[in-house]
């Protein structure tokens, strides 16, 4: 399968967040090989435009769901919809936040749940379970609650991530817009600006460390988001061909020059001391904290469910902002304003479950206007749905700066996916915590992650993805 999504991004992103994208006729599909409609799904009902997959009147679902950043009340939010469309019917959602430990087993046992959210630090590696998912193209050709085919209301390019060997075996539900985030009323006070270089990151972590703060804190589980942010700073500075050679698992990837370089400075940022320290021993949503609350670290590394996430545990007047990755130099290959942008929240449906058909269902309800525009107001973030932000944001200060990052990227936004599809996170977590600690340098850091890649690049039983 040839991952398709390049470098360049369209600008359509920034326009469409702004409520001012012309709609096109029809996304783009990434998936082959499927009749226009559903395979075998369960309980068979009577197929029409309003129940596309055949649900039976009374049949439950069930859905578990990644407890993060999002929560899992914009699906439940769904299940009086589909009680009134299937007789009654009962959509049950259970919350999870170790997807791995407690779903391998059930897949494993032929007894999946009808819907997963397989998501958040303990996902399940996709190539470990792709051959036992559905193939959801029947769900973008069905038409929403609306009366509209599902596939002519998404933004272009969000299945793209989606497809495995082939098939749309999972769907990404929300645009997730990733960079560093901060305090805007604290940076005005102090005088401080986003950094767009590693240097000025340096710079304002010194600043930061006299003013009796730190540049960065992190959380045990959370560790990787670490990985995330030097991942985009590589490919911003190096270009197109650190993309493609990460996202290809190449021999000597990590050694690449540009990722060499983002690794010194934030080796730098450990030993001037500019990371909080203890992160490898604090809850993830309580280091946070201590950036959103208490304040003690002025920067951030994460995608745009962090106003969600945290936003019991934020600040007054924080008036929390988004600014892209730092590149290492001024003469990077890509400008600053360039960032990673993706579709995420990567939802599946198995195909051992005992109602498939309903799993499809709720993902429809979850597709249609009604369910995406819930979920944008309540989380303050947008799906993969159009036309469901207004241009004022809901007030969001976070939001607003996606749609201005979107705005000023215009095509230089750009994607990877290579730790959802091999199941990197966990182990990820383990070496950047040692990293960030300082008890691993960045030598160390370098061969643990080529190490994985190239156990992974070797082992034949794993289908590869092609990155271009």
């Amino acid at each position: 399968m040839s991952e398709t999504t390049s470098l360049h991004r369209r600008r359509f992103l920034g326009l469409a967040l702004a409520g001012t994208l012309v709609p096109f006729g029809a996304a783009a599909c990434a998936a082959s090989g499927s009749d226009d409609g559903p395979s075998d799904a369960g309980p068979t009902g009577k197929v029409s435009d309003d129940n596309p997959f055949g649900v039976a009147d009374g049949t439950a679902v069930e859905a578990v769901i990644f407890d993060g950043g999002y929560g899992t009340d914009y699906v439940s939010a769904v299940a009086a919809k589909y009680a009134d469309l299937h007789g009654g019917a009962k959509l049950t959602v259970a919350p999870s936040t170790q997807i791995a430990q407690e779903l391998q087993p059930r897949f494993v046992g032929g007894n999946p749940p009808d819907l997963l959210d397989n998501s958040g630090a303990n996902a399940i590696g996709l190539a470990t379970i792709a051959a036992q998912l559905e193939d959801l193209t029947p769900l973008t050709k069905a038409k929403n609650t609306d009366g509209d085919v599902i596939a002519d209301t998404l933004y272009p390019g969000m299945l793209t991530d989606g497809t495995y060997d082939g098939r749309l075996v999972q769907l990404n539900y929300v645009l997730t817009v990733y960079g560093l985030w901060y305090s805007k009323t604290l940076f005005d006070t102090n005088g401080w600006k986003a950094p767009t270089t590693w240097d000025e990151a340096l710079a304002l972590g010194a600043a930061a460390k006299s003013a009796g703060k730190y540049l960065f804190c992190w959380g045990k589980e959370a560790a990787s988001y670490y990985l995330t942010l030097a991942v985009e700073s590589a490919i911003k500075e190096g270009g197109d061909e650190v993309r493609v050679a990460l996202g290809n698992l190449d021999a000597n990837a990590w050694s690449h020059p540009a990722v060499q370089a983002v690794f010194a400075k934030m080796a730098q940022a450990v030993q001037a001391g500019y990371f909080r320290p203890g992160g490898a021993g604090t809850q993830f949503t309580a280091a946070q904290a201590q950036w959103s609350q208490a304040q003690e670290a002025v920067l951030y590394p994460s995608g745009s469910w962090i106003e969600n996430e945290m936003k019991s545990q934020t600040a007054e007047n924080f008036q929390m902002t988004g600014c892209p990755a730092p590149a290492v130099s001024s003469g990077a290959k890509m400008p600053a304003t360039a960032f990673h942008a993706s579709a995420g929240e990567p939802f599946v449906v198995p195909s051992k479950a005992k109602n498939k058909a309903g799993g499809m269902e709720v993902l429809r309800l979850m597709l249609s206007k009604e369910g995406a525009a819930n979920f944008a107001k309540t989380k303050l973030s947008s799906t993969i749905v159009k036309g469901t932000v207004p241009a004022d944001a809901f007030g969001s200060t976070a939001l607003a700066s996606q749609i201005a990052m979107l705005d000023a990227a215009g095509e230089d936004t750009f994607t990877f996916n290579f730790n959802d599809v091999y199941g990197f996170t966990s182990q990820n977590n383990v070496l950047w915590n040692g990293f960030l600690s300082g008890q691993l340098d960045a030598a160390g850091l370098t061969k643990g992650l080529q190490d994985q890649f190239d156990k992974t690049r070797e082992d034949s039983s794993i289908v590869k993805v092609q990155v271009k």
